[in-house]
């Protein structure tokens, strides 16, 4: 590449986000180790809806990239793997009989988020291995597995999970880990479409949900993750 060549600002505007995603994720790290637990997951959160945009992004603007991809990906790893992780065991376990029953829930968490991410790349670069498949994900994706493992912290904020089960706990992080990187059928809310007729429905539905989010985030948040949780079964038997 030669000192004249230039590079269009629309081509770095997707990119850019993702970087603002790994702030954010780094901002909730921060936020955990200083026992902002609130604080902490709304950058999670965050993070979250600035790895639906940049994606979104970059289709609009005709600006994907290998590098987008892989710095994407980088940024998945730390805010949906790493950073849940920490808040977790900040959270519920450090300082506790339990900090080791803990700290394999969040090795585990991160171990199994870094192999979906893995398998995602290679999918980009080899047509026979594919994470995507008639409007299903396979898997849970890195988003949702973020959400999925810190329902104990929204648990705990609702004063639901002070009841102590770290067993049962570890278990269900685990499990949510071990889900990211199965092959289970998910559905794919990008993928989903609805009837004409059900337009005005969806879009009070949608509406719901938003005023919800900011007047009950972790209620509602819970009932997702359940609602998530309880529709796996339904996207397996869909898919065959």
């Amino acid at each position: 590449m030669t000192g004249a060549q230039r590079i269009k600002i629309r081509h770095l505007v997707p990119s850019i986000v993702t970087v603002f995603a790994i702030c954010a994720g780094l901002t909730s790290v921060r936020m955990s180790l200083e026992g902002r637990l609130e604080a902490s997951l709304y950058f999670i959160l965050l993070a979250v809806f600035l790895d639906a945009a940049d994606g979104k992004l970059a289709r609009f603007l005709d600006s994907a990239s290998p590098f987008g991809a892989e710095l994407d990906s980088l940024a998945d790893f730390f805010n949906f793997g790493i950073a849940p992780g920490i808040l977790l065991f900040n959270t519920l376990y450090i300082g506790t009989e339990h900090a080791n029953l803990g700290w394999l829930a969040t090795l585990v968490l991160a171990v199994c988020c870094a192999l979906r991410l893995a398998r995602f790349n290679l999918s980009i670069q080899r047509p026979d291995v594919t994470l995507k498949k008639d409007g299903f994900f396979v898997g849970v994706p890195a988003p949702a597995l973020a959400c999925l493992a810190l329902m104990p912290v929204f648990l705990h904020l609702n004063g639901w999970g002070d009841t102590d089960l770290p067993v049962a706990r570890t278990i269900y992080i685990i499990g949510v880990g071990l889900l990211a990187v199965s092959t289970i059928p998910t559905y794919s809310i990008k993928h989903a479409s609805i009837k004409r007729a059900h337009l005005p429905f969806a879009v009070v539905g949608a509406v719901v949900l938003v005023v919800s989010l900011v007047s009950y985030p972790w209620p509602t948040l819970i009932v997702a993750n359940i609602m998530y949780l309880g529709s796996l079964p339904v996207s397996y038997l869909a898919s065959k």
